[in-house]
């Protein structure tokens, strides 16, 4: 019996052709920035949003822990949702690598506005902490993959150019809000200085993520991540499978958008379910009525052979992603129609 392992996007296992683009990729060392593999990666992916260049690290944590070192300096203050990976899922790498604290928004969507913004900036006084960085995400994971409109990003851009503060964008799922939204890539790169996209979520690459920005963030971004001990050597490897990624897997996200939306209406139809979080993408996040049944639930379906962790006390968490099929669907809707 095939394992449907739901738990999370990153689960996703590489298919013939982009082992394929792996195996005959040409490599150097990255290191010495000779890798014509990473090379390439990062010079699409800074065209692509209309950036001068890349990086490419090993996990959007570490792009985003690097934004926010090169961004700040110890004891300043970055703005980001209380919902934030940054600020959730990170490790505490706020504090533990840029020794900086974060005043938190709070939404009900991880979509914040310029007022909110402009509300949490200190004043320059020495009682104060020094606010030097705007952070957003997009899609935003803990809100179940809510995307931001490209009036809200407008605004938020023109706030932080107004209030002279770098504006980043954690993009872990940043291809799942493009191909449901009316703003492009290009888009994205006028509205935020620095960006993170991930590339072995949905897109289903392996391992890897990318900063982008302008030259000279990313000279002392890529002196950070050697600091953080992130330099690879012969990583052409990974890159490849991220460049047929970027090539290959954007337009099929909409079918994991339309696999969350069929179970969605399944789930709604559960007596024990509360409340199911709206889900424009990906990301199918619900609750029950009974905090006992969270763990029952889990067990439910690993006897089914569906893997499932939980995104809190009463709920849980459904990632779809291109392993999970239309026949699955199948398996995943009669453990949900079976469990009492």
């Amino acid at each position: 019996m095939k394992i449907i392992d739901l738990r999370s996007d990153t689960v996703t296992q590489p298919g013939d052709a982009m082992r394929k683009a792996m195996f005959n990729a040409p490599i150097g060392d990255d290191v010495f920035e000779d890798d014509p593999s990473v090379n390439a990666l990062e010079d699409k992916a800074a065209a692509m949003f209309g950036k001068e260049a890349a990086l490419f690290c090993s996990s959007g944590t570490q792009t985003n822990q690097i934004a926010i070192k090169v961004h700040t300096r110890p004891g300043d203050e970055l703005i980001c949702d209380g919902f934030s990976h940054i600020y959730n899922y990170e490790g505490g790498g706020i504090a533990f690598n840029s020794g900086v604290q974060a005043r938190l928004i709070h939404t009900k969507d991880g979509i914040f506005t310029p007022n909110e913004i402009r509300e949490r900036i200190n004043v320059d006084n020495v009682h104060f902490s020094r606010t030097s960085l705007i952070c957003a995400e997009n899609t935003v994971n803990k809100a179940g993959g809510s995307i931001w409109t490209k009036g809200a990003l407008e605004e938020i851009s023109t706030c932080a150019k107004e209030v002279k503060l770098p504006l980043h964008l954690d993009g872990a799922r940043l291809f799942n809000a493009l191909v449901e939204s009316d703003y492009s890539t290009k888009d994205i790169g006028n509205y935020f200085d620095t960006i993170s996209i991930c590339l072995s979520k949905g897109l289903g690459a392996p391992v890897g993520s990318l900063l982008l920005g302008d030259k000279s963030f990313i000279k002392e971004a890529r002196r950070i991540r050697k600091v953080f001990g992130g330099g690879m050597r012969q990583a052409g490897f990974l890159a490849a499978a991220g460049h047929y990624a970027l090539t290959n897997n954007i337009d099929r996200l909409k079918v994991d958008h339309l696999h969350c939306k069929k179970i969605a209406s399944v789930v709604m139809e559960c007596n024990y379910i509360s409340e199911v979080l709206p889900h424009a993408t990906n990301l199918l996040i619900f609750k029950f009525k009974d905090a006992g049944l969270t763990p029952r639930f889990i067990q439910h379906f690993a006897e089914a052979g569906i893997k499932l962790v939980s995104s809190g006390p009463t709920s849980i968490r459904f990632a779809f992603h291109l392993d999970v099929s239309e026949d699955d669907l199948i398996r995943i809707e009669n453990a949900l129609r079976s469990f009492v």
